[in-house]
């Protein structure tokens, strides 16, 4: 690594860092402010909250520092002539923005890493410290189909992978041809386990003489292999997020029972590709840059480029919620513009490089 790629990589870093920390406390603190009247009296819960929100957070200021911080760091390097000596040590366009460009990748590859894990879930955390159901986690009235079977959940509590009240009604040919019924049920070794269930079976061919239902009691029964209580948490609920892996679980599982999966697909997409809308962004933001500070606006280039920035980030944003709420495909939404966006970026920055 040569000196001015350390250079350019220690300044890039250290102003990414001073607006990520600014974005974090101003989101999270005014946050903070308006709810504190209906946080819980426990400092540790709002010690909690504050954590979960900060994390939530992240998904949004991360991006965002990411491209304010290569902003700033572009309007000292002009500011301070730095561009220009830059140019005569015989650094190229490439050789500056190259390096910045890879560490936003990685620290991008980090963002997702922390959408696979529990942290994934820190808004729906933070809205139950809200709303005083922290220690109470439960979902009511759950129906849903897994291969020819209906399942009925009167009360699901994904903490404790426990479910109350459960009816699976077996169907064969648009015929329910038979009935399970227990109180409870429990998750275990990735399948779900009923537990003192009543077994009743319909005679397959009916005759009024001699047909009769078949009723037997069973200590336990599994169904819904691999379905994990957070899944069945998060699909029938319309405002849940979900964790990468889970949505990957997910997607597989209800792919097979011919379900709709474009929420799903859609919280994939945004996770794992949406974030890196940034580095067309960044590479536009230097090819307008100049390296004379003489005949440099820094004022409207700072103006333009975060309005810009915002701008973009907004309009993702909207077709995320498209996708989410079922009113656009999105592989339409977000994979076509994400796919146009790196295109016409490229152009611009071809035609902007030409111009130069």
């Amino acid at each position: 690594m040569s000196i001015i790629t350390k250079y350019i990589l220690r300044k890039y870093l250290v102003n990414f860092i001073i607006v990520l920390i600014s974005l974090e406390l101003f989101f999270v603190g005014m946050d903070f402010l308006q709810n504190l009247s209906k946080l819980p009296g426990s400092a540790n819960l709002q010690l909690l909250y504050l954590m979960y929100n900060s994390f939530f957070t992240l998904t949004l200021t991360l991006p965002l520092s990411l491209v304010f911080g290569w902003i700033l760091t572009l309007v000292l390097f002009v500011r301070n002539n730095e561009l220009i000596a830059f140019n005569s040590l015989g650094a190229t366009k490439v050789n500056i923005y190259l390096p910045v460009m890879i560490i936003s990748t990685l620290l991008l590859i980090i963002l997702i890493s922390i959408q696979m894990t529990p942290m994934a879930y820190s808004y729906e955390q933070k809205k139950k410290i809200l709303d005083g159901n922290y220690f109470t986690n439960t979902k009511s009235d759950i129906f849903l189909k897994y291969d020819d079977n209906f399942v009925y959940f009167k009360k699901l509590l994904p903490l404790k992978k426990q479910a109350e009240g459960i009816h699976i009604y077996k169907v064969k040919d648009e015929d329910i041809v038979e009935t399970i019924i227990a109180k409870k049920a429990y998750f275990q070794n990735n399948k779900w386990y009923v537990v003192d269930a009543k077994v009743v079976k319909k005679p397959k061919y009916m005759d009024f003489e001699n047909s009769k239902l078949e009723v037997r009691y069973e200590k336990f029964l599994n169904t819904l292999d691999g379905f994990k209580p957070k899944i069945l948490d998060n699909v029938y609920d319309d405002k849940s997020t979900f964790s990468i892996l889970d949505a990957i679980s997910a997607l597989s599982l209800l792919a097979k029972q011919d379900i709709s999966t474009d929420k799903i697909r859609a919280a994939i997409y945004y996770n794992i590709l949406i974030p890196f809308f940034i580095l067309p962004m960044m590479m536009l933001i230097f090819a307008f840059v100049s390296s004379n500070r003489r005949f440099f606006n820094m004022g409207s280039f700072t103006s333009f480029s975060i309005f810009s920035t915002l701008v973009v980030w907004g309009i993702f944003f909207m077709l995320h919620k498209f996708s989410n709420s079922g009113v656009m495909r999105p592989e339409f939404s977000l994979l076509i513009p994400m796919a146009l966006w790196y295109v016409v970026s490229y152009f611009i920055y071809k035609k902007r490089s030409r111009v130069l």
